[in-house]
């Protein structure tokens, strides 16, 4: 059914989570996962002009690579791992990722935020169910009364 899964990792431990569901899909479908961090550039655009940019971008980059490479020490062995880092707005970039040509389904975490909080931050995971071509499993990685979420083991899927 799947051949390719998506997952957007933020470098979270609780993104970890939404790892773990899809590392048992592909072991399931015997797919491939696409583990993507979007170095987003947009939110650095208001910095004063004497702010060394090749610096940020350079952290922003370096945070990405250890991001990815961790999501590659996570995975099992029987499951073959591809990891890149772009730069752009994350729910374009994860959309665009995601084309059906390119991946059948996204899996990432989302903190379930609502009401105030959701509408001052706005959410990635909320953009890209909304506008995907391809389906979209959200994974709840936490929340505010006690990470339960977080603590719960993902469901093997056989």
């Amino acid at each position: 059914m799947y051949d390719c899964i998506l997952v957007p990792t933020d470098g979270s431990e609780e993104g970890e989570y939404a790892l773990e569901y899809a590392f048992d899909l592909a072991r399931a479908h015997d797919a491939t996962v696409r583990v993507l961090y979007v170095v987003n550039v947009a939110g650095y655009g208001g910095l004063p002009m004497e702010t060394a940019w090749e610096g940020i971008s350079d952290a922003l980059y370096t945070e990405g690579e250890g991001a990815v490479e961790r999501a590659k020490e996570l995975a099992p062995d029987d499951v073959e791992v591809e990891t890149s880092v772009r730069e752009g707005a994350p729910s374009r970039t994860i959309i665009e990722r995601a084309a059906p040509e390119n991946c059948d389904l996204v899996v990432m975490g989302t903190h379930g935020r609502g009401g105030i909080d959701r509408l001052l931050l706005g959410s990635v995971a909320e953009r890209v169910v909304r506008r995907a071509d391809v389906p979209v499993l959200t994974v709840r990685v936490g929340d505010e009364k006690g990470d339960e979420a977080a603590e719960r083991s993902p469901v093997a899927v056989e």
